[in-house]
């Protein structure tokens, strides 16, 4: 869609607006943004550890950028018209047919050639750490056909903690954006659950080495009973194929 016009047509609007003003409110330093795409469809997978995380994207990423959000925001009358003209596809987070639903939605976002934004871990997280990532991302990508990119971003989470109402001021983050990660790479490479599991597990491999965030090999929000394997770079199994590029092998 064009930034003019379409559901996220607020969203260029803002950020020609809203964007000058933010850079005098934050430092928000821009790494390797010159590796995305200037046109055609795109995946952007970003680590998740603030509410400003979408937003600071939105604002700096020159092309507009649909991000799949919790449903729940469509319960209040603060963000059920805002989000959705952001460009903001609801996802009910119980899983199955619901989450099936916005998964298609995001399948029409790239077939129109466009850019669309997921937080593969699911929710925020609330203690720093990367999470394992949920295989949708994966699933679009090679259906598609496009790549995915990391996205590393750190110090949202000093701007604005996960249970602050408001961001504090002056405070810099980074944003990181890592080398294409390609479905073709990864066709035909076993069964398709493994092959879309390899994708994220290299995906978060890549998000960790941009961010320094510890890995733990367990879904976020998942019982702190169970037993998490912490990782580090000596612990990922890694291999290489021919041209030399590193491919993550499935941890999980």
């Amino acid at each position: 869609m064009s930034e003019g016009s379409g559901e996220n047509r607020l969203q260029a609007r803002t950020r020609s607006i809203v964007g000058p003003v933010a850079s005098k409110l934050w430092t928000i330093n821009r790494v390797d943004y010159d590796r995305l795409p200037v046109d055609g469809p795109a995946i952007l997978c970003s680590n998740h550890i603030s509410f400003l995380d979408s937003a600071f994207l939105m604002l700096t990423v020159s092309r507009n950028i649909s991000f799949v959000g919790k449903a729940e925001y469509m319960d209040s009358w603060k963000t059920k018209f805002i989000f959705p003209a952001m460009g903001m596809i609801p996802i009910d987070r119980s899983g199955g047919s619901k989450s099936q639903a916005a998964l298609d939605a995001s399948a029409q976002v790239l077939k129109r050639g466009e850019l669309f934004g997921i937080f593969p871990e699911g929710t925020r997280s609330r203690d720093g750490t990367l999470y394992k990532a949920r295989t949708g991302a994966a699933r679009l990508a090679m259906k598609i056909g496009c790549p995915i990119f990391p996205v590393g971003i750190v110090g949202t989470d000093i701007i604005q903690p996960c249970d602050a109402k408001f961001p504090k001021l002056l405070k810099e983050c980074t944003i990181t954006v890592g080398r294409p990660i390609r479905p073709e790479r990864y066709a035909g490479r076993g069964a398709e659950h493994l092959a879309w599991r390899s994708m994220m597990d290299e995906v978060m491999f890549e998000i960790r080495e941009m961010t320094g965030q510890t890995y733990r090999n367990v879904y976020a929000g998942e019982a702190e009973t169970e037993v998490a394997k912490t990782s580090n770079v000596a612990d990922v199994a890694e291999e290489h194929d021919p041209t030399g590029e590193r491919l993550l092998v499935g941890v999980g």
